[in-house]
């Protein structure tokens, strides 16, 4: 027994040597990897670690090696990216890096974009320089959420790629907004910039119907954060009529612009909602503009006087005739009584777009202003017909006084 145990112990040695073979040879494979790796660049870095290093025009050519390591790219070798070079040392003028032999996907979605042109728009102008780029969640980032508009800012701000094409300077506008802010004074990751909006490789004009910033998709496009208020509008008499296609309905931008977003509680906002529904309802605006509303919010500045939206809703807008419209005639109580306390059914039916120059829709109105535009027009026309007499008959009496004194030289 002793000796058959002792062949199965020296049997079970090769045998556990060669199952084990297989994981030792991986091992070397994986060191010869990694020592060739590290062999490779400590090659090119026995060079380019030079912070002083350029080229003939130039340019940096130094590569720092810590960052280069940490990065996205650290597992690479130098010439998997630079793949003319072969030995060295090497040509002085070397091919251009192709990035889309590894990134083919984002090259396809480049191609059709607004920034296609490879030698305005380099990965580089993004993503930052070559030998330290990192993954998006990482802070270090240039594609970092918080990160993305200064990096986007660096050709959207005024002395950037903007002002050369003819575009509108949109960063200023942006940091200022309630996105922006969030953004950027509360890190906010959550909070829209500006890949939110328009996407990543493959941004479109706002005039490409596949655009998410084109004007049928900007619902579905703010609605990917603010779902609600999406539901509301596309219940809402704007929504359909974007749906139905008409497309001087507003969206979101019209009323809250693209990039310089208010709070909707702020006074500067409330005060310029009225003349933002007026571009549209010009009709409306004049006969608002007569009321004691407009009146108090234009001469007193009174930001709490009832603007468009605080009567008729902000996002599902709906016609009076729907019984769920906060102007329906069942709704109306409800409606001013958020700010009129104790309102009723007669005090409802105060007309707040009553039109005076409408006989057809407001008769009554119509004639007393008639009446008392005829009645002012007769006594102004009875004052200046009494004075233009009364003046007559001044100098009449003043020329017939100077006669029965005998004139000038009597």
């Amino acid at each position: 027994m002793k000796s058959c145990a002792a062949l199965s112990k020296r049997r079970s040695v090769p045998t556990l040597f060669r199952r084990a073979l297989p994981v030792f040879g991986f091992v070397l494979l994986l060191s010869g990897l990694t020592s060739g790796l590290a062999r490779a660049q400590s090659d090119c870095l026995a060079c380019h670690a030079d912070k002083d290093m350029k080229d003939a025009a130039g340019h940096s050519l130094a590569v720092d090696g810590d960052k280069f390591g940490a990065s996205i790219h650290g597992s690479l070798k130098c010439n998997d990216c630079h793949a003319d070079i072969k030995t060295y040392p090497h040509p002085d003028k070397v091919a251009k890096v192709q990035c889309s032999t590894c990134h083919a996907g984002q090259e396809s979605d480049l191609k059709g974009s607004v920034h296609a042109n490879g030698q305005e728009h380099p990965c580089t102008s993004c993503h930052g320089d070559a030998h330290s780029i990192f993954v998006k969640s990482d802070v270090r980032s240039a594609v970092y959420p918080l990160n993305v508009p200064t990096t986007c800012g660096q050709c959207h701000s005024n002395n950037g790629m903007a002002q050369k094409h003819g575009l509108a300077s949109v960063y200023p506008n942006y940091v200022d907004s309630i996105h922006g802010m969030a953004l950027n004074k509360e890190g906010l990751l959550v909070a829209a910039n500006c890949q939110s909006c328009h996407g990543s490789h493959h941004i479109l004009s706002r005039k490409d119907p596949q655009s998410p910033t084109f004007k049928a998709n900007i619902p579905n496009t703010c609605g990917t954060c603010h779902a609600k208020i999406n539901m509301d509008y596309t219940a809402g008499a704007h929504g359909r009529a974007i749906a139905a296609g008409k497309m001087k309905a507003p969206v979101c931008s019209d009323c809250h612009t693209a990039h310089a977003i208010l709070q909707p509680t702020e006074a500067k906002f409330r005060m310029q909602s009225t003349p933002i529904c007026g571009s549209c309802h010009k009709d409306k605006l004049s006969t608002y503009h007569d009321t004691f509303h407009s009146q108090l919010g234009l001469l007193g500045g009174y930001v709490e006087t009832a603007r468009c939206w605080d009567c008729h809703g902000a996002h599902d807008v709906l016609p009076a005739r729907d019984p769920r419209s906060p102007i329906a005639p069942a709704n109306l109580v409800t409606t001013c009584g958020r700010c009129h306390a104790g309102a009723n059914l007669k005090f409802v039916q105060y007309q707040p777009h009553a039109n005076a120059h409408d006989r057809r829709m407001n008769p009554a109105l119509y004639y007393v202003r008639l009446f008392m535009n005829l009645l002012l027009a007769g006594v102004l026309t009875f004052f200046v017909i009494h004075t233009v007499l009364w003046l007559f008959r001044a100098r009449m009496d003043q020329v017939k006084n100077k006669s029965a004194n005998g004139g000038d030289h009597a």
